[in-house]
């Protein structure tokens, strides 16, 4: 693959990437505007997936070639089954129980996006995933302490500032990668002319 090749497809990707990271952060501040709506939609999905996730447990249950596994994945089936449509169909107790979990899972985020951003620390723009590693962190510590209270805006809420922090990241990382590649070009360039 020639050089050029690869800068074209580099700006091409990056583009894209610039592009996603656009829609992102779009739908972080409408996920942000309306905070309640976003967590009564995402409990009632995860509700349905579980029922959906239930019903192909039971089914794989009748396939088990053993009693053993028969009995642990009709358990398996019938617990995700009742727990998706207590989601489903109890929203508001839901996005209690949901907070909870969603307050856990940004503090996993927080560490996963540490290490990423350590792991990629030579690149220029390491520091916004670090950035990120730290708002998701300050925000699953806030939706923790103030559990349950805080259900009524924390899934929404602090789902879209996720959701436009990763947009965010996504648009000035892609940024930096196109600005290389110009650099590079230009490079390229001027080495051909000699």
């Amino acid at each position: 693959m020639s050089t050029q090749t690869l800068i074209q497809e580099v700006r091409k990707r990056s583009g894209w990437s610039i592009f996603t990271g656009v829609i992102s952060a779009g739908l972080g501040l409408l996920l942000i505007t309306y905070p309640l709506v976003t967590a009564e939609i995402t409990t009632v999905l995860l509700g349905w997936t579980l029922v959906f996730v239930g019903i192909a447990q039971l089914i794989f249950a009748l396939h088990s070639q053993t009693p053993g596994t028969f009995f642990l994945k009709l358990l398996s089936g019938v617990l995700s089954g009742v727990t998706g449509l207590a989601f489903a169909f109890s929203t508001f107790t839901s996005v209690e129980a949901l907070t909870g979990l969603l307050g856990t899972f940004l503090l996993i985020q927080a560490g996963m996006a540490t290490v990423t951003a350590f792991q990629i620390r030579p690149l220029q723009g390491w520091g916004w995933f670090l950035l990120d590693a730290a708002a998701s962190f300050a925000l699953g510590l806030l939706i923790i302490v103030e559990w349950p209270s805080s259900s009524t805006w924390a899934i929404g809420t602090l789902v879209g500032v996720a959701v436009l922090m990763g947009g965010i990241c996504r648009i000035v990382i892609a940024s930096k990668t196109r600005s290389v590649a110009g650099t590079v070009d230009r490079a390229v360039q001027r080495t051909a002319q000699v």
